[in-house]
């Protein structure tokens, strides 16, 4: 690959460098969000600030963490994801927003992956569309005992990831509706809980990398539970996936540590 930035070892989207970022990194997509995760760390700081990706750096148990957003949709989260690993970054969780599937998944609960639905475009430049997209077992686990000891409402399985936003909530102006209804009712079919746009990528290229990946997300609603006129909040506020990513991170630093 060409070198773009005239061997000064800054990445071409990220403007970061090998020193600039933990192995540990919390990706949310929001840039507005980066400075809300790097909150709960200590001695956070401005690292960089390039087109979508805005990164932080700080402390967590002694030990360096740093948040990144990547914008939304799996070909940004690749960019991050390939620029982080090249600096010194192993171990990635995704936190952000998804809509419910699954009946049960209501707002404000907090979804984490095991897998993800390949239905976006990303992924399959790097992996036959066969390959499974699955999270990191540990990573998995982590976050999952994160929200226990939170005492949050949370929900383990698969997602489904897309590439239109507006293909799921909107389907049926699209010209490939009846593709978009007929695959959205077997999601419904196979249990899979909520709809998002970045797992499916992230969890394939950490596979390509040999890095670790899970992902941790706030149900915005759930528009299943609407159509039905079940009860059906709609909540924004994203500090408890945030927390659950953060306690995550901690619980991976005591793993790691012994």
């Amino acid at each position: 690959m060409s070198d773009y930035m005239n061997g000064t070892g800054i990445q071409y989207h990220l403007h970061i460098k090998k020193g600039d970022v933990g192995r540990y990194v919390i990706l949310p997509g929001d840039p507005k969000r980066v400075p809300l995760i790097a909150a709960h760390l200590t001695d956070a700081k401005l690292v960089a600030d390039s087109r979508e990706y805005v990164t932080y750096t700080g402390l967590l148990e002694g030990v360096p963490v740093s948040v990144t957003s990547t914008g939304i949709g799996g070909p940004s989260a690749a960019i991050a994801m390939e620029e982080l690993y090249k600096c010194g970054a192993d171990t990635f969780i995704r936190m952000g927003t998804c809509g419910g599937i699954a009946l049960p998944v209501m707002g404000g609960d907090v979804v984490i992956a095991t897998g993800a639905v390949r239905m976006e475009g990303t992924s399959r430049e790097y992996a036959p569309i066969e390959f499974p997209a699955v999270a990191d077992y540990f990573v998995v686990t982590a976050l999952k005992n994160a929200a226990d000891s939170l005492s949050l409402k949370s929900h383990l399985g698969v997602v489904q990831c897309k590439d239109s936003f507006y293909g799921q909530h909107d389907p049926d102006v699209m010209p490939v509706s009846y593709e978009l209804n007929q695959k959205w009712e077997a999601w419904k079919r196979l249990g899979v809980l909520a709809s998002e746009m970045e797992s499916a990528a992230l969890f394939t290229i950490a596979a390509r990398l040999g890095a670790r990946c899970g992902s941790a997300f706030f149900v915005v609603g759930n528009q299943e539970r609407e159509k039905l006129g079940m009860d059906n909040p709609k909540l924004h506020d994203t500090e408890p996936a945030i927390r659950v990513a953060i306690e995550g991170v901690r619980n991976l630093i005591a793993f790691d540590k012994a």
